[in-house]
């Protein structure tokens, strides 16, 4: 009898292990089945195949906790809807330098919006500038208000916008306020509470706990975007914290560039905000209290590129590069974080190699010390290729900037790193315009003030020149 219950133990346990098996081999499959039907980038899909074939409970739990991009086929839906459709704004192409034509040409056929006309441009720096600006403007607003951003703390600026978005809503604004579900809070966005209790209607990014809800790291919306009664924009790098204030000495001071925008071209600004705020809520914003008509307010031309892991992915990557190839004397550019993609790479040190003048501006120290280190393993080839980079001495510069010859340029939130280019939903500007492309140059060129070489990169200790090698394998997710 213990002879017949042993054989039948093992013959239920080798059943057991077959059938353990079979649904593994089944599993994997389906996966990298779903896998070379999604993903894009090979190596990727190479590193998701091998995953669920080694471990294919471990490996489809995480590609299905981080592996789909579920904000893809929601944005689409959204974006499909007549009223959100941009390419049927009733705004006129402008005119663009003959030189300029075949750059026109590409980007108008990748972000479907033409290049408007009659657009004002003010700079600000750091929060100092800024804030009293949008704050100004939040109070002569009548009737609408509309705040996106990335960071949104609840302390002493925090809570002076919030006071101020609260009277809007007392004297009869419709205001309607985006903030990131990790940007401004992850767990506690203080910020998000506040507004709530105040009443102003505030929603939160992908925001959950459930992480198969909200990648936590992956998707958020990087933009920071305030649009007051549809016709004057706010835009740039600024954040809503107290560390932007630098005159007022913070611990951290983080120096920022931010940008006030009229004219025409504030429409597909708000048709973004408008597409996010639907995602946000499903709330549909309709009529004149967010799309006014729009006289013209300057004689730049613009034009808005967005861009984010749905139907706009790469956009913003893949306008830098059509730039690139354009470029005929001179690319400068500045950004906290450089960790672009070995595509971008190769442009850069293709456009250097033809002997246009290319300078890169970096921190010396950034906000994120693994990126830095990163970002060191990463920029030899552009060394070599005669790329020069620029390390910017502290305090921390947030800005992010593009100018062409001093004659084209490209403003917004969207950092060169895979991240912006690819993971989160970030909106920039492309201008036409000599006297902004000619002052971003020059902010630029202030900031070359200590260049990095090859030696200096050699002179890593041997420990050193590792560990960044070995964080730049993190690359896609910096």
């Amino acid at each position: 009898m213990e002879e017949i219950l042993t054989r039948w133990l093992g013959q239920t346990a080798a059943i057991r292990t077959d059938l353990i098996a079979a649904f593994g081999l089944a599993v994997s499959l389906c996966v990298s089945i779903h896998v070379l039907l999604r993903k894009r980038v090979v190596g990727a899909a190479m590193a998701w195949i091998g995953l669920v074939w080694l471990s294919p409970v471990f490996g489809t739990a995480l590609y299905l906790t981080f592996g789909i991009n579920r904000v893809e086929r929601r944005a689409r839906k959204l974006k499909r809807r007549p009223s959100l459709q941009y390419d049927e704004t009733p705004q006129a192409p402008a005119a663009v330098p003959e030189a300029y034509a075949p750059l026109d040409r590409a980007v108008r056929a990748i972000t479907g919006l033409p290049m408007v006309a009659g657009t004002g441009i003010t700079v600000f720096r750091n929060g100092d500038e800024a804030y009293p600006a949008m704050l100004a403007a939040i109070q002569q607003a009548r009737r609408s208000v509309a705040l996106s951003s990335f960071i949104f703390l609840d302390d002493e600026i925090g809570q002076t916008f919030i006071a101020a978005l609260k009277e809007a809503v007392d004297r009869g604004c419709e205001v309607r306020v985006i903030l990131d579900g990790i940007g401004s809070g992850y767990f506690f966005p203080a910020a998000w509470r506040r507004l709530r209790r105040l009443g102003v209607p505030a929603g939160l990014f992908m925001h959950s706990v459930l992480p198969w809800r909200m990648p936590f790291l992956n998707l958020r919306t990087h933009k920071k975007l305030l649009i007051l009664d549809g016709c004057i924009a706010f835009t740039g790098g600024v954040n809503i914290s107290d560390g932007n204030r630098v005159e007022r000495k913070p611990s951290f001071p983080i120096r920022d560039t931010h940008f006030r925008i009229e004219g025409p071209v504030v429409e597909q600004l708000a048709q973004a905000f408008i597409v996010d705020w639907a995602f946000v809520s499903g709330e549909e914003l309709e009529g004149a209290a967010w799309l006014p008509p729009l006289a013209p307010a300057g004689d730049i031309t613009a034009r808005v590129v967005t861009s984010g892991p749905d139907a706009d992915i790469e956009k913003i990557a893949t306008v830098v590069l059509q730039a690139i190839a354009c470029a005929r004397r001179s690319i400068r550019l500045t950004t906290p974080y450089f960790l672009p993609n070995d595509i971008i790479v190769g442009a850069l040190c293709l456009a250097a190699t033809r002997g246009i003048e290319v300078d890169v501006v970096i921190p010396r120290r950034s906000d994120h010390r693994i990126v830095d280190w990163a970002t060191r393993a990463h920029i030899d080839p552009l060394l070599e290729s005669g790329v020069r980079i620029w390390l910017d001495e502290p305090p921390f510069d947030h800005s992010k900037a593009l100018s062409i010859d001093r004659e084209w340029c490209f403003i917004g939130s969207a950092n060169w790193d895979s991240r912006s280019f690819r993971l989160n939903f970030e909106l920039n500007v492309e201008v036409y315009d000599a006297a902004l492309a000619r002052r971003l140059d020059t902010f630029i060129q202030g900031k070359c003030e200590t260049r990095l070489t090859q030696a200096d990169l050699a002179a890593r200790s041997h420990p050193v020149r590792l560990r960044d090698a070995a964080v730049r394998l993190l690359l896609p997710y910096l």
